[in-house]
């Protein structure tokens, strides 16, 4: 497979250091209110890449952190006089339902950012022998001097910012303002945003916090690390920094970053009043699966322009497949599969792998369900497909599905509600609470869904 580098600024092979094992990492939300529809055109374009990792025959280790401290976080926990768990709570119940809704994949961890802090405490202690830090009043820095390669994923010139730049958002004092902190004294916040460290009450800086939870949960080297192209710098830039001078290893293999999303062709704010959230298009009207459609339907490696007509074109083009998918079933001649069904069905597959394999090309995979579907339906009309030819291309669009989560109908998948249970069970089976696994299987029981738990991964069926 070939995927764009960030770091190498060119598409390269892709495999894993220790096959078939893939160590991936995610860059997940800030959990200060809901996850809007850009922040999904990342999470989606992640979640491909991984659906075509496991096709590809790889296992998956993911990780989506969730940022629950920060400045922000605290300022509007501080508001609501409430403190972080109780205010993030909400929050990250409402991105794993968008999730659900959006039918992605769990990874196999989802670690919250103050569960962690020993991990980056830690962190902080083999920087400092090391002469990468100091103290500022009370507030611990890393000095980027120190780390020549500074600068190289995003091609930055460390020694062109002016004096006075800030590299990050940070408002603390430094030696230099190129420094970014990674654990901040706040005597003006609240108790429960702070901790005890061997070098002072604080809490985490934000770039700490992903190096911490990744290499917990990954390895000090781990094959790929995902983000928005607007984490590049300074946030994947410091975690580099921090986490090479740390270790004395390489960080991370291969860097993979998605395009940010326009609305009709504009930056998304709400002062323009063009942010929408997931539950924002569904109380329009709009069908999630037509949502998550239109993020698949442009590269990840260039702009999506969401509009309203996107988003029927794409509710439109799933219709079609779901047509083409349920015609196929009310196939019911016997005999063989015919020639011309074997080569419609090989071609679509070849098509549709090359495509995945050249840089998750997903417009050009798309492109190789749709001449599936109309080539399978010019082969109905022709009244050439037997049952067996019609399972043929059925299972390859099952095949394909595996991707995009969306080509067969309704009654083929869960339903987000569903699908929440099923993602709940399969984290408390990861966590070894199995006394709740076995609560939230009964649910899915009573609402008619069977699961069966195999040596290649759960599966489930509807209750005859």
């Amino acid at each position: 497979m070939i995927l764009h580098n960030t770091l190498t600024g060119r598409a390269e092979p892709f495999a894993p250091a220790e096959p078939p094992e893939v160590r991936m990492y995610v860059c997940g939300p800030t959990v200060y209110g809901r996850a809007h529809i850009g922040n999904f055109r990342s999470f989606v374009a992640t979640d491909l890449l991984r659906r075509t990792l496991r096709y590809k025959g790889w296992q998956v280790r993911e990780v989506m952190n969730v940022t629950d401290v920060d400045d922000r976080i605290i300022q509007l926990a501080t508001k609501a006089g409430q403190d972080l768990r109780t205010f993030t709570a909400e929050h990250i119940r409402s991105f794993h339902e968008d999730r659900a809704a959006l039918r992605m994949d769990t990874p196999e961890f989802l670690p919250r950012a103050t569960e962690h802090i020993p991990e980056m405490i830690g962190l902080v202690e083999r920087l400092i022998p090391r002469g990468h830090t100091y103290t500022a009043d009370g507030s611990v820095y890393f000095k980027i001097s120190t780390f020549p390669e500074y600068g190289r994923l995003s091609r930055l010139d460390v020694s062109g910012i002016r004096a006075g730049a800030r590299v990050d958002t940070d408002k603390y004092d430094k030696e230099d303002a190129r420094d970014f902190v990674l654990w901040k004294a706040k005597e003006d916040e609240p108790e429960w945003a702070q901790w005890d460290a061997p070098f002072g009450r604080g809490r985490p800086g934000w770039h700490l916090e992903c190096s911490a939870m990744s290499m917990k949960y990954l390895g000090e080297t781990f094959d790929l690390h995902c983000g928005g192209v607007d984490l590049i710098f300074p946030h994947h830039e410091n975690e580099i920094a921090q986490s090479t001078c740390a270790t004395g290893k390489p960080f991370v293999r291969h860097w993979m970053h998605v395009t940010h999303l326009l609305v009709d062709n504009e930056t998304m704010s709400k002062s323009k009043g063009n942010f929408y959230t997931i539950p924002d298009l569904v109380e329009r009207g709009h069908r999630p699966d037509a949502i998550r459609y239109l993020l698949s339907a442009a590269h990840y490696r260039k702009p999506l322009n969401f509009t309203w007509d996107g988003l029927h074109q794409a509710a439109t083009s799933i219709d079609k497949v779901h047509g083409f998918v349920r015609r196929l079933d009310e196939v019911d001649r016997n005999g063989p599969a015919a020639p011309a069904v074997e080569d419609t069905a090989r071609k679509a597959r070849e098509a549709f792998d090359r495509a995945l394999e050249d840089d998750l090309n997903s417009p050009e995979a798309l492109a190789a369900v749709h001449e599936l579907v109309n080539e399978g339906n010019r082969l109905l009309v022709e009244g050439t497909l037997t049952r067996e030819g019609a399972s043929r291309l059925r299972g390859q669009i099952e095949s394909m599905d595996t991707i995009f989560s969306v080509l067969l109908p309704g009654e083929d998948r869960l339903s987000p509600e569903e699908q929440a249970l099923f993602d709940g069970r399969q984290e408390a089976r990861r966590k070894r609470e199995f006394q709740k696994a076995d609560e939230l299987r009964k649910k899915l029981e009573e609402v008619g869904v069977i699961l069966e738990d195999t040596p290649k991964g759960t599966r489930w069926r509807r209750k005859l």
